[in-house]
């Protein structure tokens, strides 16, 4: 249905998040993928969906070279707890701060996405609350340890073990806490058909 209706442009997710290109296949959308260096710095004084926004912005910055038809998709996701962000672990040491951080709590998940064309630019942003149990030592150790979770925001994937084992609640979207708001996606690439 999608494909039908932007059968007139040309998508480019400007993403190398695996969960992101499945989103993108799963919606039925024909893409080419094409992931630019950027140096994603932001003002401190930004706070949760603020911080999501900037960088999916910065991150469409890059791209001086859009076509006509060309529809930029960038994205950012992270998770917010004791009113500061949580990132990617750049180690081991870090991981574990954070997943015991999040243990026996409640954080949130932001994820803006910024749709670019050569006359227009769109973002839009969503936000899931997020509950876990709490954890032992030796779970938080064999998630790490199994599934190298360095490249997700607040150190887990909510699709792998420990999304099945530590989530006690979800309010939001599911899809939202793996990276993409897939309704709002769909919904904003029906506007941009329309127009």
């Amino acid at each position: 249905m999608l494909r039908e209706k932007l059968k007139n442009h040309t998508l480019i997710l400007a993403s190398g998040s695996p969960r992101r290109q499945y989103f993108f296949k799963e919606l039925d959308l024909e893409f080419t993928i094409d992931v630019r260096a950027v140096n994603e710095v932001y003002d401190s004084q930004l706070k949760q969906a603020e911080i999501t926004e900037y960088l999916s912005k910065l991150k469409a910055s890059v791209f001086t070279d859009l076509k006509d038809t060309d529809i930029l998709v960038t994205s950012d996701t992270i998770v917010w707890k004791d009113d500061k962000p949580i990132e990617k672990a750049k180690d081991e040491l870090e991981a574990k701060a954070m997943l015991r951080n999040l243990s026996g709590s409640m954080h949130e998940v932001y994820t803006s996405v910024c749709f670019t064309g050569k006359n227009f630019q769109k973002v839009v942003s969503d936000c899931t609350k997020v509950w876990f149990k709490e954890l032992s030592e030796e779970e938080i150790d064999y998630y790490i340890k199994t599934y190298e979770p360095y490249d997700k925001a607040g150190s887990y994937g909510v699709q792998e073990w420990l999304g099945y084992i530590a989530i006690t609640k979800l309010e939001g979207s599911y899809f939202n806490v793996m990276g993409l708001p897939t309704r709002l996606v769909y919904k904003t690439f029906l506007e941009i058909a329309k127009a």
